[in-house]
């Protein structure tokens, strides 16, 4: 895989099914237009493949309304900018011309059908008069650079790759999509919630009475990252909460007897970092005060994956997407479980490969897998054996796809450490790259990796590991790094390292380390402390320095005193920059100029320590991206990514 076959990375969506009608939207990076192009595919349900249904360049989020007559979906017009704004969309199923049902000024989110198939609710950020291109009183549209300051009374007051936040909440909306269908043009809409608090995760009652979403613990009134599951009457009127969390909610669904299922984590205290997600249940309140929730699956093995889809209702049981040693399983909890083990919930799909979305009509199940050969297929469930519909990675392989190794092996402490290798062609010896991922509370899976292919495709090894801290592996594993950044998360890496070396066609001398996020300050850490295991490093998006990265980050607030503690000595304690003396090999610094995570500074600051030291640094600079450069940023600058780094490790391994 070459840097510009990125273009042959055709990712599938959440799919959408209602009869013998299958639909998912597809997304490609497009280097000519420098953007993310695609639209919804209709796959055939009897295997014979998948065709075009609709003819937009940047249609996303199918969903069929529940008497099948109707699909409605998100469709982002070509325009001036980077920024879609994607508007709702409706079409009948059987086929015609589309019909666009909102023109909000800064696009819609994804819609929601209604029981009754006529209503649909979803939710959009709505901008002050006089900022993002509206008028202002005046009847004027300032330039960015003119609008009239921000005034912040709260912490959580931005979001990397999304921006402000108060001055464009997030509110729910419904609109009558049938009367819709009508109108000459889309009509004004009212939100439904104030702009006091962003809201997310919209989803129906059974009745259709009311739309569930997730909300701000308190609707903002203080400084949180907790949230709790909320009630909007669908013609207007005040929010209720229906359940207080413990932590957090994500995608609430309201099921058959009017009780809800949502995602959600335990805070125990003050403790609101590296937690399992779960399944969680409780009936509608039967008075004014909120419902007791009970938590249906184990909190140290079950880590659910809400980003695949809300759980979903089949029979006796409940569809969940579950993270477990770097697989993402589909996996059944029964309805009347109680804190059940992953081990006691069925199996349906996953093993060994990634499902990143699935969705339920009737007793048939459809779902989006990754594998290490796929970058994502459309698959059939419900038989006896699963059947691929789609191929959407026949080019990736054409061009060429190195095998994911599994390499187990135990730290000096007696701990297992599980990862992988990518291995090039030919007998080597070949130079290694040990690579770190981000989080940490994340985790490499088994499905293809860009990153990996291209750097095996050039002649490296590369080496992925989850090491401790890392999600999937247990709640308790994922915590052992609070309060102990760059301990036995450097040792598992470092033990993993030594497993691959092993194999006889890898080169023990010519060795380098990479990373972005969590992975950038453990590649600087590495790089202080182990350097005379590596020729060269590349540090990328990195957290460096604990200190400034508490009032600096949009989410340093919480997260540094969360994983190291509110103590200056030690947060210095922990940050790479702090022993930026002793790394003395070639090292790359990479960021992005809007990175609101881990902000520029981050890397402003290490790199000047490092020149002023004497060190072979040199610094990355990429216009106009964010945090999120390597997964989502412009097409053209990936690829010059990628340029950059396999020059840097020509010249260093």
């Amino acid at each position: 895989m070459r840097p510009v076959d990125i273009e042959a990375l055709t990712a599938p969506g959440i799919p959408a099914l209602r009869g013998d009608l299958l639909l998912t939207a597809v997304s490609r990076p497009d280097l000519k237009t420098n953007r993310y192009r695609g639209g919804l595919r209709k796959v055939d349900l009897g295997g014979g493949g998948e065709e075009p249904w609709t003819h937009g360049t940047q249609d996303s989020a199918p969903v069929i309304s529940p008497d099948g007559r109707w699909v409605a979906f998100l469709r982002a017009e070509d325009g001036p900018g980077r920024v879609a704004k994607p508007q709702i969309h409706v079409i009948a199923a059987a086929g015609g011309d589309t019909k666009r049902i909102t023109d909000l000024p800064l696009g819609a989110g994804a819609p929601v059908w209604a029981p009754d198939s006529r209503r649909i609710a979803f939710v959009a950020r709505v901008p002050e008069p006089g900022r993002y291109g509206t008028e202002n009183a005046d009847g004027e549209i300032p330039e960015p650079a003119e609008e009239a300051p921000r005034h912040i009374t709260n912490l959580f007051y931005r979001v990397d790759d999304i921006g402000f936040l108060n001055d464009r909440p997030q509110r729910l909306f419904v609109v009558d999509a049938v009367a819709a269908l009508d109108e000459a043009a889309p009509a004004d809409l009212t939100p439904l919630t104030d702009e006091r608090a962003d809201v997310e995760h919209p989803s129906w009652t059974v009745d259709g009475e009311f739309v569930l979403i997730v909300g701000p613990r308190d609707w903002a009134v203080e400084d949180t990252v907790r949230s709790d599951v909320y009630a909007v009457p669908a013609g207007g009127g005040e929010p209720r909460l229906l359940v207080r969390t413990s932590g957090t909610a994500a995608t609430p669904v309201s099921i058959p007897d009017g009780s809800i299922l949502f995602y959600g984590t335990e805070f125990p205290g003050t403790e609101e970092i590296a937690r399992n997600t779960g399944l969680w249940h409780a009936p509608w309140p039967s008075g004014d005060e909120p419902s007791p929730a009970r938590r249906l699956t184990d909190i140290e093995t079950v880590d659910c994956d809400n980003a695949a889809g809300p759980p979903v209702v089949l029979g006796d049981e409940v569809l969940v997407v579950v993270r477990t040693r770097g697989a993402a399983e589909l996996r059944a909890v029964p309805l009347d479980a109680d804190l059940a083990e992953l081990k006691a919930l069925r199996y349906l799909a996953g093993e060994f490969a990634a499902v990143k979305a699935f969705v339920v009509d009737g007793a048939r199940i459809a779902a989006v897998i990754g594998t290490p050969e796929s970058s994502g297929d459309v698959v059939l469930l419900s038989e006896e054996k699963p059947r691929v519909l789609t191929d959407y990675s026949k080019t990736l392989r054409d061009i060429g796809i190195r095998p994911l190794e599994e390499l187990d092996t135990t730290a000096s402490d007696g701990h297992p450490v599980h990862g992988w290798i990518v291995r090039p062609e030919g007998d080597g010896p070949h130079p290694v790259v040990l690579m770190i991922h981000g989080g940490p509370f994340a985790s490499y899976e088994w499905k293809v990796y860009d990153e990996a292919q291209v750097l095996a495709a050039a002649g490296y090894a590369v080496v992925l590991g989850n090491p401790r801290g890392s999600a999937g592996y247990g709640e308790s594993h994922g915590r052992s790094i609070v309060h102990g950044f760059g301990t036995v998360d450097a040792l598992d890496l470092l033990t993993l390292l030594d497993e691959a070396l092993e194999l006889s066609n890898l080169d023990s001398d010519r060795v380098g380390v990479m990373g972005g996020s969590y992975g950038g300050f453990m590649t600087s850490w590495l790089a202080a402390h182990h350097g005379g295991r590596f020729r060269a490093a590349w540090s990328e998006r990195a957290l460096n320095a604990h200190d400034s990265f508490v009032g600096s980050s949009d989410i340093g607030w919480f997260f540094a005193d969360g994983y190291v503690g509110d103590d200056v000595e030690e947060q210095r304690k922990r940050s790479p920059l702090t022993y930026a003396g002793k790394i003395g090999i070639p090292f790359m610094v990479v960021h992005s100029e809007q990175d609101w995570r881990c902000p520029l500074e981050q890397a402003q600051r290490m790199y000047v320590a490092l020149r002023r030291n004497g060190v072979p640094a040199e610094f990355l600079l990429f216009p106009g991206e964010g945090h999120e450069l390597t997964r989502s940023g412009q097409p053209r600058h990936r690829v010059q990514r990628f340029d950059a780094l396999l020059e840097w490790w020509g010249r260093h391994l």
